[in-house]
Parts: structure tokens; sequence; C-alpha cells
């Protein structure tokens, strides 16, 4: 298939799948990796006592966010029956761990109903001792499954990349290779799906590369290296009046490739050391992210369509042909920014909320989420016309968009929190260190 059928292609499959979508919320940040769901009747309120309609416990440890499709939660964990040192909130310093876990661990994929939370079926992945070690605050399943509605396709880092059908049944497995990590802190970069093709960043200290695989035989695509470092972002699809670009972030800079081939069209210098967050677009611009809590350099960027070559920003220069406006100071860390028409909502790790204007990037506000802990590592979504964050506390605040700051009420639920949520079919799914939980209408 030639590059032009491969763009009409698939831009037909997303136009034409977003609205069989719509309902379902496939891969990390849903669909489209926004963030965002068109639900509108799920309860804004909950607490262990209040508009939970079930809780199941989830053995292991993982921070992979859940997925949902139909009537289907899936998810993936990693299981051992060893002693492991508990997580500590808030900890950015002093979690390295130079060795692997001594423990064997099960991989497992899990699918749950979504109506009441029975476990209808799960796959072991892989059963073995791990061969990297992880930060404390990290899991041996950190990466988030995604799938189209026939293919789940799941990472397990180092472990190996898996797929299977709706019904469990295993269809092919990738081994990607064990590479060293940056402070040995693992790894956590989500594959995604893309037309007939499975896409993974593998950004590491010794062989970083791009990755595209046939979705239904696993068979490699492409591949293309990369000199960059470890990285924990991942990639995203954009769509654009133009082309379909496949992006992805790390320290070394901004790249975007073309998905048919692997092709480099552009490339953007000045992010921050670690990255983490997952890029959006909107507003016919395509908007990314960096905030090292540890760096003075924390920038967004807002691009237009169109780059080639090398579109970084010179010295003391805030925009130029393909870069609408930037910020070199109000990147977030771990949460990914929420993109809500033309305001750009960003949570920072440590409780402060901004809003910015999307199409200039001019600050809007910014305030304390106060009455609570800090501690933010979920990213920001939206349904039912409000905005929700979570710190790793379980308290989540619940807040009215706008150019006002304005909290309507905070939840709480007493567990740990790191995963993102997903929202789909009049529910909304929450991911603690211990428990699945369904917040609906009961």
């Amino acid at each position: 298939m030639n590059h032009t059928k491969h763009l009409l292609s698939t831009l037909a499959l997303v136009c034409s799948g977003f609205v069989a979508t719509a309902d379902n919320w496939p891969g990390f940040r849903g669909v489209d990796a926004v963030g965002v769901s068109t639900e509108d009747g799920i309860p804004d309120k909950w607490s262990a006592e209040q508009n939970v309609a079930w809780k199941v416990k989830v053995p292991g440890r993982a921070w992979s966010s859940p997925i949902v499709w139909g009537d289907r939660v899936i998810l993936t964990t990693a299981v051992t029956d060893g002693q492991l040192e508990s997580p500590k909130r808030g900890l950015y310093f002093g979690g390295e761990r130079k060795e692997p876990h001594k423990h064997v661990y099960r991989w497992e994929v899990r699918c749950y109903s979504l109506k009441d939370g029975t476990l209808l079926w799960k796959q072991l992945a892989r059963e073995a001792k791990p061969q990297s070690p992880i930060h404390l605050k990290n899991t041996y399943a950190s990466e988030t499954p995604v799938t189209d509605g026939k293919h789940i396709v799941v990472s397990f880092g180092s472990a190996g990349l898996y797929c299977y059908d709706m019904q469990g049944r295993p269809q092919w497995q990738k081994d990607l290779g064990v590479f060293k990590m940056l402070h040995s802190w693992g790894t956590a970069s989500s594959p995604v799906i893309h037309g007939d093709r499975v896409y993974a960043q593998c950004d590491n200290e010794e062989q970083s590369f791009l990755v595209a695989l046939d979705k239904v035989t696993g068979k490699q695509k492409w591949r293309v290296d990369r000199t960059s470092t470890s990285s924990w972002s991942t990639p995203y699809v954009w769509l654009n009046k133009q082309r379909a670009e496949l992006i992805t972030c790390a320290k070394e800079g901004v790249r975007s490739y073309d998905p048919a081939t692997g092709k480099q069209l552009w490339q953007l210098r000045g992010m921050s050391r670690f990255v983490i967050t997952m890029p959006s677009a909107g507003n016919g611009m395509l908007y990314v992210n960096s905030g090292y809590v540890g760096d003075k350099v924390k920038p967004i960027y807002a691009i237009k369509p169109g780059g080639k070559g090398d579109i970084t920003l010179g010295k003391n220069m805030t925009s130029n042909e393909f870069v609408a406006w930037s910020s070199s100071r109000i990147g977030s860390y771990n949460p990914s920014p929420l993109l809500l028409g033309e305001r750009l909502y960003v949570l920072y790790d440590r409780g402060i909320f901004g809003c910015f204007n999307a199409l200039t990037g001019e600050e809007v506000y910014k305030a304390r989420l106060t009455g609570g802990t800090g501690q933010f590592t979920t990213s920001p979504w939206s349904h039912d016309g409000k905005i929700f964050c979570s710190n790793e506390y379980g308290q989540t605040w619940v807040l009215k968009p706008g150019d006002t700051f304005k909290v309507l009420h905070v939840n709480e639920l007493d567990e740990m929190f790191m995963a993102s949520p997903a929202i789909a079919n009049g529910a909304l799914i929450l991911r603690g260190t211990n428990f699945l939980y369904c917040v609906r209408r009961k």
C-alpha cells in the first residue's frame, strides 16, 4: 500500500470508528487519548458508602490504567507471592533499587464484567523472575492495555508484548528485549493501535527504538533506531488536516514519524530531563508537555501541522513557523494536561492547578487544591462537564471548568491511587493499589 492510500485508509478508519468507540475507553486516556468523556450520567460524588456500584480486589501490584470496551473492563497486573516493599506516596528521591526483584512474578491480563465486577477471564502472559529492576514507586505492570474491540494488546516492558482476542485467547507475543533504564526506574510507555498496526516506543539507556507491528500477526512492519535515552511517554497518533503523524516525546526532543514507513518528519528540541506525559491534539494543534519537578525548563508547546526538518525554537523565541506558542515554565511532570476547547488545564504533582488559553498560552489562573495532601500522579479527566483531579491518597477534587477556579467538592477513598481512570457506558472505573471500583448510579 503506498503512502497516500495508507493515509486515506487510516483517516477513514478513525473517522468511522470514533462514533463506534465513543462509548468505550480503548486505551490510556480514552478515545483519542484526551482524557475526556461525553458521558453525562455518572455521579460526581463518591465514597466507600456512596455511589460505588461494585468493588473487587485485584491481586498483585500495577499502575496500568483499566480500559473498557462494551461490557468489559480489562487491566493488567503483576502478581508475586514474595514480600514486597510498600510504595511511598509522594516519593521522588531515594526510591531507586539497583537489582531486579528476587521473587517469581506472574504477569496477568484480567477481564471483569462492567455490570457487577465478576471476573470473566484471566490469562497468564508470563511466569518468571523479573530481568530488570524498578523504582519503588513503579511496578512490573505500569503500561496500559489498548484495544480496537477485536484485539487486546498489552505491554509488560521487559517481560514482553502480548495480544489476545476479546475472549482472552492468545494471538501472538513479541519479545522486544531487556534494556537498562535510567536510574533503574523501569518502564511505563503504553502501546497504541492505529489502523492495522501496533506501535511501541522503547526508549532506554542502551538501544532506543520505535517499532510498528501488524496487530493481527505481531509481525514487524518497520523499526527505527532513536537517539534517545530513557523516557516513559506513550506515543500519540496525530491526525491533522495534512496527514497522520506518530508523535514521540523524550528528553532529546519531540519527534514526528510517518506511521506508514517510520520516516522521521520533524523534530523539536527543548524538553525537560524526564518525560512522562502523553501529547494530545485540539484546536488544529498538537500540545506536548514535560515538566520534571527538579528542572527550571518545564515546557509546553502548541505545534501547527506541516512541520518538516528541525522546528526547534531559537534562543529567546516562543514561536516560529510551526510552533504557534510555547512557554518554558508551565509543563507538568506526571499528570498529562487536559484540553477542553480553548482552555488547557495543567495539574502539577504538588497540588497546583493551572488554566491556560490553549490558543495563546496565556495564563488564566493558577490555584492550589487545598483541603488535602499533594502528590498527584493520575492525569486529570473530564465527564459530565466537570474536571476531576485525584491524588495518591485517594482524594478527588471536582472542579468547574472555566476562567474562574472553583472547587465543587472533594471525594475520598481510603487507598493509594496512581492509575488514571476509565469512563465509559455509564461508569467511572477507578483503580487503587488493591481494589477496582465502579462508580455509577445504582
